[in-house]
């Protein structure tokens, strides 16, 4: 099957079929140019869509990433970003394997198919040429021969008429021979040039057009072998990133699998747990009874008969902040058993919180004392954490300029290794100032984490009601109004705080009569007490005891007869009296 000889007549046809091919193949070179456009275009939006979702740096947001669904909605992000590449691997791929490939073969095809038909309109020329002259050489020996045949027919004519001179018959005969002569060189001529252009013809049929038709289907056949292997380059393209999309997709499906909602529900607790006890049950107050006398500053010298008051709400009530700031004792305080005094203080620990918030002032303290116990937990450990890290920083700058510093010594001509001393003496400086900055949190955090469990009736009803009233409540303690004789007072209104038993003695509590001392201790740890109430301890330091831990983390202990204040308990090892214990006991069971 050769177009040679199947179509040695359809030179014209051809002609536009090759070129209608060609037009095929730039058609396929715009399909797939438009198709690397459109993977381009999804991909460019694939990843402004993750990137639009992505969680912005130091914004609440990074926060809510905790969660095990929304760590694979990340996941997922970054997977489609991934999957977003992959499509620009198939553009980059399309473009270089198939449209640039395609553009520079489509040049070359023009070209061959250029030259292959000069070849055949050349030769159809030279055919045309060879028949013309055929024609010219026949047309010759035609007319050739009837000019011979009238100069016989002339000859005859005269030898027959016998008026004509010898010499005209001789003029005619001579004549007639030319004629004779010239008819036989133009049928001689004729014979030659057909034989020729018979040659001519045959070979053009059968040897020159089959050649070029011949090359001219090759030509079409390897575009049509070219545009099929440029199809499966296409399906292969897409093919190769398969895998890839599948892992992309894999690994969507793994993050989705690996979501937690047992894991997210305890993170929940653990966002906002705040440490607090549930309310208890609300004692009954039988009105039938005689009501019995709330305790006051002029009437402390009578609840010993009339034991331990009851909280009341509402109304106004002044009491001590803090039971350890001067005042000046009245003459029924002096006299006051010491039992009564000391359960007087114990209620009014509670307050401590109240005024270490109100210390600090504003509504962002520097110990997050404003927080619940757990969530300033959290806090004090978070902060920790990052100012640990920023030592590791600053103490990595400092090994490196050392290092540096060593070169220079080594190498003078490298540096001056004095130049990076000023530096050196800067990251010293830093690294004691967060040393310092790590020293205070961690007490504050061992401050916290001692006082998270046992809790009063009354504070745990407070407490159930934190979260709506938070904000009165500090409110509430920066409210509190220092009185002319040195002592901090507080007013509460009557619909959102609870009356606390009135407390109004010594920060040194009497001189004559001051708290037994139910042991001794060993500070395991060096404490600095930086808030009201507290003491400062040196490791190793053995001190008394006055009043051991009641569930709040902080035990009271003594350097002197002017020196008392809380420490963690956890910073120190206890060793109490037995017999003192008892009687202390005895002297709480009394009041």
């Amino acid at each position: 099957m050769s177009w040679g000889t199947e179509l040695w007549d359809q030179f014209d046809n051809l002609e536009k079929h090759t070129q209608w091919g060609i037009d095929v193949l730039e058609k396929y070179i715009k399909f797939v140019k438009e198709r690397t456009e459109i993977e381009l275009s999804y991909a460019k939006q694939l990843r402004n869509l993750s990137k639009k979702y992505q969680p912005k740096k130091n914004s609440k947001e990074e926060e809510e990433y905790r969660y095990t669904s929304t760590r694979a909605f990340l996941a997922t992000l970054n997977e489609m970003n991934d999957y977003a590449g992959q499509h620009e691997v198939i553009s980059e791929n399309m473009t270089s394997l198939i449209t640039g490939e395609l553009t520079r073969y489509v040049q070359e095809l023009k070209q061959e198919r250029k030259s292959h038909f000069h070849d055949g309109r050349k030769a159809q020329q030279h055919i045309e040429t060879c028949w013309k002259q055929l024609e010219a050489s026949k047309r010759r020996f035609e007319r050739d021969c009837k000019e011979a045949d009238r100069a016989q027919q002339y000859f005859e004519k005269m030898d027959a008429d016998i008026n004509v001179t010898k010499a005209d018959v001789e003029k005619a005969r001579q004549q007639a021979q030319l004629r004779h002569q010239m008819a036989e060189d133009s049928k001689a001529e004729y014979s030659s040039t057909l034989q020729k252009f018979n040659s001519e013809q045959h070979d053009h049929y059968y040897t020159h057009v089959p050649n070029i038709f011949q090359k001219i289907q090759e030509m079409e056949e390897r575009r049509i072998v070219r545009i099929g292997e440029s199809m499966k380059t296409f399906a292969e393209v897409d093919r190769q990133v398969i895998p890839i999309i599948g892992k992309c997709l894999d690994e969507i499906t793994k993050a989705a699998e690996s979501i937690d909602h047992k894991n997210d529900s305890q993170l929940v607790i653990e966002a906002f747990k705040s440490g607090f006890e549930p309310p208890g049950d609300i004692d009954f107050e039988d009105y039938t009874q005689p009501m019995k006398r709330t305790v006051s500053e002029s009437s402390l010298s009578n609840s010993r008969g009339d034991g331990k008051s009851e909280p009341k709400f509402g109304g106004k009530s002044k009491g001590k902040l803090w039971p350890f700031i001067k005042k000046n004792k009245s003459p029924k305080q002096q006299k006051e058993p010491l039992s009564h005094r000391f359960n007087e203080f114990m209620t009014s620990k509670p307050k401590i919180h109240c005024f270490r918030s109100l210390k600090r002032g504003g509504a962002g303290p520097e110990d997050f004392s404003n927080l619940p116990p757990e969530q300033r937990r959290k806090k004090l450990q978070q902060k920790v954490d990052e100012l640990n890290k920023d030592i590791q920083k600053e103490m990595d700058q400092r090994d490196a300029l050392t290092k540096m510093k060593d070169v220079y010594i080594k190498n003078p001509q490298m540096g001056d290794a004095a130049s990076v001393d000023h530096r050196l003496a800067e990251l010293a400086q830093n690294i004691e100032k967060l040393r310092l900055e790590v020293q205070k949190f961690e007490g504050w955090l061992a401050e916290v984490e001692g006082r998270l469990p046992m809790r009063t009736e009354q504070a745990r009803r407070q407490s159930g009601l934190y979260e709506a009233q938070n904000t009165s409540a500090v409110n509430s303690c920066a409210q509190d109004r220092e009185s002319p004789d040195g002592s901090y007072t507080e007013e509460q209104s009557q619909e959102t705080e609870m009356k606390v038993p009135a407390t109004d003695f010594d920060d040194e509590f009497d001189d004559e009569e001051p708290l037994p001392t139910i042991g001794t201790c060993k500070a395991l740890y060096t404490f600095e007490g930086q808030n009201e109430g507290t003491i400062s301890v040196a490791e190793g330091e053995m001190l008394y005891v006055i009043e051991e831990d009641k569930g709040d983390g902080w035990t009271r202990i003594r350097r002197n007869e002017d020196e008392e204040g809380y420490v963690p308990t956890s910073y120190v090892e206890v060793y109490l009296d037995k017999n003192a214990k008892d009687v202390y006991k005895s002297l709480q069971k009394i009041s």
